[in-house]
């Protein structure tokens, strides 16, 4: 079946709270996409952002983001009085992560005090669903707080940073309440994460998440399970994940995760990727593995480096983690994001498990004729996307691309003018033969480079881009019907 869906995050939809939520606007979404003749929507990993903002830095791999609750329907329910302070510009293009945190963390304070006695039970519920993690992850942000909002590897308290029994009890005793309103900040994401996906499958939209394949080193996963992480006995990490010199930084990138002690997980039966898996089956209906390569090898910049410049390769799991993944949890769609150093044994591995890859137009044109991201080289096992979200837009990608660029992708896409290039490269991904095929939101509106939703390598400045209230009207879901129905993506 050919497919068709948008990449959009949850934080770029317009909105009255400065950024985008889970609330109305995301239903009105939906709505767009069936307009649209749209099957899928991608989203960003929705999980509690770290430094930076970053989605895939995350102070948990199961928590969801409180910065996505939306108030309003908090409002409706009677947990929430009017806000006397000031809102957000609902017209505002770029996220302001400072003044959005503090609002938000203030109001959802003042709702954890109005659900008292009302919700107890449902809260209490949740909590026992999700014993497996939020009761760790609730207490790893009190102490977070506690100890100064620094990484958990610097707490003054040795006891705590080992998660010794005694310790862990005074702790939880001395942060009851702080851990309650954790656990029900989890609780209404949860709550309204489930309405909104529920609503969008009865739509006929599945929802495509992203796992980053890392955790962050300040997390409550690496936290919680030292065990399955390359740590010294001081917890301090041996190696770090990034990758070598690339398209998108000519000294690496250095992202800092702990990597995973292969051994020892293979030991406990993969039991901590097992339930990892599992939650993101729940969440979603396709799941987007970030840094597939990973699994087949995985590159080691030694704890302290200032680049990836000196990592090494070394060998990951391949097969026997994932026949035991398809023995456990059959039947999960996974997209293999296999983008960068590909080599026989990472094609070998995407072949063994049969997973569809990732393809990038905006990368086709490069000169080489075996380029596989050339329209004629795509498999029809693949998502075929004009762009990601570490991509330039296609508008912002043109202005800067060389003449010889330019005149391949003239001569491959059959346009002329500049004017053209966004409606060349969505025709040239919807028309291919891929299976699916994926438009970020910033190339349908084609927008330039400040519309950027990330560039690797870069802090500051990344994760902020949102739509325009309006943008996404009936006039464009129409246009999109028709290019989904004239090339046989159109879903009814």
């Amino acid at each position: 079946m050919r497919q068709s869906g948008i990449l959009l995050h949850i934080t770029s939809l317009p909105g009255p709270e400065g950024i985008g939520t889970m609330g109305r606007e995301a239903f009105e979404f939906v709505n767009f996409l069936k307009a649209a003749g749209m099957g899928i929507w991608q989203v960003l990993p929705i999980s509690p952002t770290g430094y930076g903002e970053s989605p895939y830095q995350s102070f948990s791999t199961y928590a969801g983001n409180p910065l996505l609750i939306d108030l309003g329907l908090l409002a409706e329910e009677g947990l929430l009085a009017p806000d006397a302070q000031e809102k957000p510009s609902a017209d505002a293009e770029t996220v302001d992560y400072v003044a959005v945190i503090a609002r938000k963390e203030r109001r959802l304070r003042e709702a954890f005090e109005a659900a008292r006695g009302k919700l107890d039970n449902e809260v209490q519920a949740f909590s026992q669903e999700q014993a497996h993690w939020l009761p760790d992850y609730a207490l790893f942000r009190a102490l977070k707080a506690h100890f100064g909002g620094g990484s958990w590897l610097d707490w003054p308290d040795q006891a705590i940073r080992h998660r010794q029994a005694e310790a862990m009890r005074r702790y939880a005793e001395q942060f009851e309440q702080e851990i309650a309103y954790h656990t029900f900040v989890q609780y209404l994401f949860f709550r309204q994460w489930r309405a909104l996906k529920e609503y969008a499958n009865g739509q006929g939209i599945r929802l495509f998440g992203d796992m980053p394949i890392y955790v962050a080193m300040d997390s409550s996963d690496t936290w919680a399970h030292p065990q399955a992480f390359q740590l010294d006995l001081n917890l301090k990490p041996l190696g770090v994940a990034g990758v070598p010199p690339d398209y998108f930084s000519r000294t690496g990138q250095l992202w800092g995760n702990p990597l995973y002690n292969w051994k020892a997980l293979k030991k406990s039966g993969y039991r901590w990727w097992i339930d990892r898996m599992r939650a993101m089956g729940t969440a979603f209906d396709l799941i987007r593995v970030d840094h597939f390569i990973g699994f087949a090898k995985y590159y080691d910049v030694p704890y302290g480096a200032t680049t990836a410049r000196w990592g090494q390769w070394r060998r990951g799991p391949g097969r026997a983690f994932f026949d035991r993944l398809n023995r456990e949890l059959p039947g999960l769609n996974i997209v293999a994001e296999d983008l960068g150093a590909v080599d026989n044994r990472v094609r070998l591995l995407l072949k063994y498990c049969g997973y569809p890859g990732m393809k990038v137009l905006c990368f086709a044109f490069s000169g080489e004729a075996d380029n596989p991201h050339l329209p004629h080289h795509i498999p029809r096992n693949c998502v075929y996307y004009t762009g990601t979200h570490d991509n330039d837009t296609v508008l912002g990608w043109w202005e800067s691309a060389s003449t010889k660029e330019k005149q391949l992708a003239r001569r491959l896409l059959g346009f002329a003018k500049d004017e053209d290039i966004c409606r060349a490269m969505m025709e040239g991904v919807l028309k291919n033969k891929a299976a699916t095929a994926i438009l970020p939101m910033q190339d349908i509106l084609c927008l330039p480079t400040q519309a950027r939703m990330n560039t690797p390598g870069t802090l500051g400045g990344n994760w902020q881009w949102r739509m325009k209230p309006g943008a996404a009207d009936e006039q464009l879901a129409a246009r999109l019907r028709k290019l989904n129905d004239q090339f046989g993506r159109g879903k009814t």
